[in-house]
């Protein structure tokens, strides 16, 4: 929109100076006259308003503002201040009672301090909404199993591509761990795994970290994948590996009180008639 602008300007001043070149020296004082008092023309009631109210005087008539004061023949002129200047000079003195009335008086609004704690209350919690949304900045804290059937498909793809090797397609193990059995090395749950696969497995004789490779929603992919494991039964399972891990937040099974035993009198004797 730009671009055309300008050269449709451009266009334009080009034609009228072809225009121009064309006239007599006669006509083109003409127009040289006509564009001068044209310029003149503009805004002159603006202009005319605007040196009112500035209480100017003509060159001839400036001793009429002029002041006792007179350094080394430099005159010094009772000139008023600009209109804009003035004005300003009101506009901020009302601002300033508003102000005053405003936030020491009735106390009607929240002051700076107070103002900056909500903001960061509204900022945190747009941040925390963001990153339900972007994938990318998940981590080891904010990932949750991932039970699309398009998340785990990509899951899928990834372990094919990059796991395999070391636990087999259907995570039996090989020269990684079992995946399918209740033991792990270093922890269960999708936090756990998630962490095992971003900074990898134990030093000198682990799983390599893999968050060079794979960005944090890809590694959320994976990780949920390999959790359907659980359960499952491998071709050639692999014997487990590590401890059992048991969810510390899955909901725990409330015992139910024995029911009291019931004493028997022995002396106690039933007559049947």
């Amino acid at each position: 929109m730009f671009l055309c602008a300008y050269l449709l300007e451009t266009s334009v001043k080009t034609l009228e100076r072809v225009l121009y070149n064309t006239l007599s020296d006669e006509a083109k004082e003409r127009y040289y006259d006509a564009t001068i008092a044209r310029k003149e023309q503009e805004f002159a009631g603006i202009k005319k308003t605007y040196a009112k109210m500035l209480g100017s005087k003509p060159i001839e008539d400036e001793g009429e503002i002029e002041l006792d004061h007179n350094y080394d023949g430099i005159r010094e002129l009772d000139n008023n201040l600009p209109p804009w200047w003035v004005y300003l000079f009101y506009a901020t003195i009302l601002f300033g009672v508003v102000y005053l009335t405003k936030y020491h008086v009735f106390d009607i609004a929240p002051d700076q301090a107070e103002e900056y704690l909500q903001e960061v209350a509204i900022a945190e919690k747009e941040i925390e909404e963001y990153k339900k949304t972007a994938k990318n900045l998940i981590d080891v804290n904010t990932v949750t199993l991932l039970t699309d059937a398009s998340d785990l498909k990509a899951g899928q793809g990834i372990f094919q591509d990059n796991c395999i090797a070391c636990h087999k397609a259907d995570g039996g193990g090989g020269i990684g761990p079992n995946l399918t059995d209740r033991y792990w090395i270093l922890g269960g749950g999708i936090k756990n795994v998630f962490n095992t696969i971003s900074e990898g497995g134990r030093d000198g004789k682990g799983m390599v970290s893999w968050k060079a490779d794979l960005s944090p929603s890809e590694m959320a992919q994976v990780a949920s994948y390999v959790m359907t494991f659980q359960g499952t039964t491998p071709a050639e399972p692999k014997e487990p590996e590590g401890e059992i891990w048991e969810d510390p937040d899955a909901p725990k099974e409330i015992e139910q009180p024995a029911a009291p035993e019931t004493q028997v009198d022995s002396t106690a004797v039933t007559f049947n008639n």
